[in-house]
Parts: structure tokens; sequence; C-alpha cells
């Protein structure tokens, strides 16, 4: 026997389960395709061995986790590339441990589904892989991307976030893809498909009713989106042609005149506290639509040799009225894991921050922009996690600074905007996203695209700033009802004899 024979059916098998993982990822933005999502997980779950052991199933589920999250996640290799000539080596092995390292949760979930016996391990397995899922959002101060239930945002089914959040999106797909293989005998498959084609329209049509909305408040905001590429943004030739770009666009006349200019994240060419004449010329610009225009833009800035990601509010008179720093910051992207405890602290200037890179803020916090109410900020990252949105006092809007020029322009735009609609219902508020090349967005408390700028394009936006719902379910109890759900499911799988 040769070693080709002898690999031969290994390669067969991680192709299938690969293939399969990544046809699940056809859910994601911008494609949406969710019903193939649905029925690329149904397949995996009725392929599984469900008579081996914890092994063979975390086994295969690692086959296909990783194709989902090489499909889905693809846009990761995409910072490497702005560089090209000095970083684009390392792109493969990026997407390689990234989908390699994701899927170790579906791996784990295998694992788990193996303590239950005969077909209830799919019952355990549901759960195991929503309930993972959860925790990705937290380890390694998490990553919660990708998750199955972002397939539906967009739909009628999205409203359902309202009461269960991203978790119970999740159970649902995973629920409909289980229900038609969970049958042991052909009518018990048909009855289930029935059953889930069943759940998905009448959740359809609840979506479909979910329409009513407050009214919008009297205040017009604007949206600036300069469409710096990354490649360019801070080219000493280009630095002053984007940030005059900005100046144009928030000094161009409109009735009613906006009450706020947002750009967005790092949108200026200095330091906050060395600004030269900048913010005096960005007062100017927002003066020619009268003295109470103000401008909210993301800037970093430097205290005591200790970098930060911000954004900032100024008035006409050059005063900054408000600081928001960026707290959850992208480990290695805007800073080193360990970096501190590994090189001693503290290390101050332009060393620490090229070693270390920016300091994390003291968490969320409320802007009270007086008539435009109280504001959340976000800044790019930080609007994927749903945990970051529950304050003390709850917000009028949501307030999101972006640069997604550094995600591509295939999916990673798309998803990460796709999130920031899931907030919006999750929290029944209004979020309004400037974004560097795109998408910048109007949202409403529904999650709905009430305006937006496409990817790629510059100009500016003006809106109405809409109107918030009351409080929902999943604002005020978060995942815990979610999380009960799957307990029970466990628990009654682990018993379950027949």
């Amino acid at each position: 026997m040769t070693r080709w024979t002898r690999w031969r059916p290994r390669l067969r098998l991680a192709a299938g389960y690969g293939s399969l993982g990544a046809l699940a990822a056809a859910g994601q933005a911008p494609l949406g395709w969710w019903p193939v999502s649905i029925v690329a997980l149904a397949a995996l779950f009725f392929m599984l061995p469900l008579a081996r052991d914890g092994r063979a199933l975390g086994g295969r589920l690692w086959l296909a986790g990783t194709g989902y999250f090489a499909a889905s996640l693809f846009w990761i290799i995409e910072p490497f590339f702005i560089e090209p000539e000095i970083h684009g080596w390392m792109a493969p092995f990026a997407l390689v441990l990234m989908a390699g390292g994701m899927a170790l949760f579906w791996a784990g979930a295998g694992a788990l589904a193996a303590l239950a016996e005969g077909r209830a391990r799919l019952v355990a397995l549901a759960a195991a892989l929503i309930a993972l899922e959860l925790l990705r959002g937290w380890v390694f101060t998490g990553f919660p991307w990708a998750m199955l239930g972002h397939s539906v945002i967009g739909t009628p089914l999205m409203q359902l976030a309202a009461l269960t959040g991203a978790g119970g999106l999740s159970l649902l797909i995973v629920g409909a893809a289980l229900l038609p293989v969970f049958g042991a005998t052909l009518v018990a498959r048909g009855i289930g498909a029935a059953v889930a084609a069943a759940l998905l329209s009448a959740l359809w049509f609840w979506g479909t009713a979910q329409t009513a909305l407050p009214p919008d408040r009297d205040a017009v905001i604007r949206l600036a989106q300069p469409n710096a590429p990354q490649d360019e943004k801070w080219l000493p030739e280009n630095i002053h042609f984007f940030f005059n770009r900005l100046l144009d666009q928030t000094a161009f006349p409109a009735d009613p005149a906006p009450a706020l200019v947002i750009w967005p994240e790092t949108s200026v060419p200095f330091l906050l506290e060395f600004p030269g004449d900048g913010l005096s010329m960005m007062a100017d610009a927002a003066a020619l639509h009268g003295q109470d225009t103000r401008i909210g833009f993301g800037v970093q800035r430097d205290e005591g040799g200790r970098f930060f990601n911000s954004l900032a509010i100024l008035t006409t008179e050059t005063d900054i009225t408000h600081i928001y720093d960026k707290h959850h910051l992208v480990p290695f992207g805007e800073y080193i894991p360990f970096s501190e405890f590994l090189l001693g602290t503290p290390i101050g200037g332009l060393a620490g921050q090229a070693l270390i890179g920016y300091s994390p803020g003291p968490g969320p916090e409320l802007l009270d922009l007086g008539a435009l109410g109280l504001a959340l900020p976000l800044i790019c990252y930080e609007a994927i996690f749903p945990r970051h949105l529950r304050t003390d006092m709850r917000p009028d809007w949501i307030l999101q600074v972006t640069n997604d020029a550094w995600f591509g322009e295939i999916t990673g735009p798309f998803q990460h905007l796709a999130q920031a609609r899931l907030r919006a219902v999750e929290q029944g508020l209004p979020l309004l996203r400037s974004a560097n090349t795109g998408v910048s967005a109007i949202i409403d408390a529904r999650g709905g695209i009430v305006a937006d700028l496409g990817l790629g394009v510059t100009g500016f936006l003006d809106g109405p700033l809409p109107g918030a719902l009351p409080p929902t379910f999943y604002s005020r109890h978060g995942d815990a009802p979610v999380w009960l759900l799957l307990t029970l499911l466990a628990v009654g799988a682990r018993f379950i004899r027949r």
C-alpha cells in the first residue's frame, strides 16, 4: 500500500467536512445566504458518526469549523497587504492559524456532545456549539465575529435578537438544521423538517410585524466619509489632502444645519495635545453652520507617555467638551498582550507606542450631548461586543466611529456593518456609524438602514437622529435566558436514553 493510498481517505474526509463548513459560512455578509447555511449544517450533522467517541466527533467538527472560519474570516489577511513587501508573507499563516484556532471551539463542542448517548448527542452538540460560541466572545478578551446567528442579519428573523441576542439567533439556525436529521426514520426526519420550516416561517412573519418605530429627533447629524485608503492615508503627501476633504465635507451648507458632524476613527493627522492649527480649522468649518454645530472625531492622544485611541467632541469655540478612550483594544493590532509584563513598565513616548501600542480606556461611558441626548460611543472593534452596550444608565443612541479600510473591500466591512445593525436590534436603539472608507450608515432602532454611504464612496450623509424604542428584553436580561435554555438542553440530552 502506497503512502498516497493510505492518506487518500483522510484527505477526502477533510475535504468533505471542510467544504460543508465553508458552505455554512455562506450566510455571513455580504452574501446572506442563510438557507444555504442551514442546509450545510444539516448535512454536517447527518454525516457525523454518532456512534464514535469524542475524539472522532471533535476531529470532524474541527475540520468543518476550519472551513467555516476560513471562509468567514478570510478578510483577516487584508491588513498584511497594506505593506505587502513587508508583511504579505504572513497572510496565509494568519488565516490558517485564525481558522484553526476558532475551529477549536467547534471541536470542543463535539467532545462535550460525546458525553450524551446515541442520537441525543445531536441535542448535546447543539447546546455545546452555542455555549462555546457565546464563550468565544469572552476567551482571551473575546472575538464573537461570524457567529452562526449572524447569517440572518438583515432579515425579519433578526428581530428575535431583541429577546435573545445573537445567541438566540444561533440557536435558531442550529435548531433548524438539527430538526430534519434528528429522527431515526425517514418519516421522523420529514416531520422534523416540517417543524423547522414552520418555526422559521412563524418567526419570519412575527419579525415582519415588528415595524413600529418612534419618531425621529429634531436634530440633524452629518456622517463624514473621507474614503482614505489605508495604504495612502498617512503618506506625507496625502495627510493634508484627506484632512482638507473632511473640512470640506463638514463645511458644506445644509438646511437645516447639522447639530453634530461625525468624523471616523483616527481621522486627524495630529495628536490631540499637539493640534497645531488643526482644531481651529475644524471649528471654523463647523461654525459655517452656526455656533451650535459640533464635531465628533476620532483622534489619537498622549497622556504621560501612554497613547489612546479616542473620540473627542469639539465646539466652534475650539473647546474639547468630551473625550472617550477606546477600552477594548484589538490584540496584536492595537497592543501586544503581556507586553508590560515582559518588557517592564512604564515604557513611555514613541518607544511605548511602538512596543506596547495603545493603552485601554476605563470602560464604557456615556456622552451627554444636550439636546442630542446621551450617546454611547463605540470605536471600531467595540461594536462586536454586546456586553459593552449594557450601561448603568440607558443611552438615547449609539455612536460608532471606525476605520474599516483595514478589512478590505470584499467581506470584512459588510460583516462589521451587519454586527452594528444587530447591536441596534438588541438594545432597541438607533446607531450612527462613520466609517473612513465605508460603510457609513444611519441605522434605526429595529436595525434597518435608513441611509448609507457605500463602500469606497467619498462624501457625507445628513439625516435626522432616529428615536429609541423602550428597553428590550435582551437589554434588561442579556444572555442569561439563553444560557438557561442551553443548560436545560444539555441536561436533557445527558439523560435521554431513547
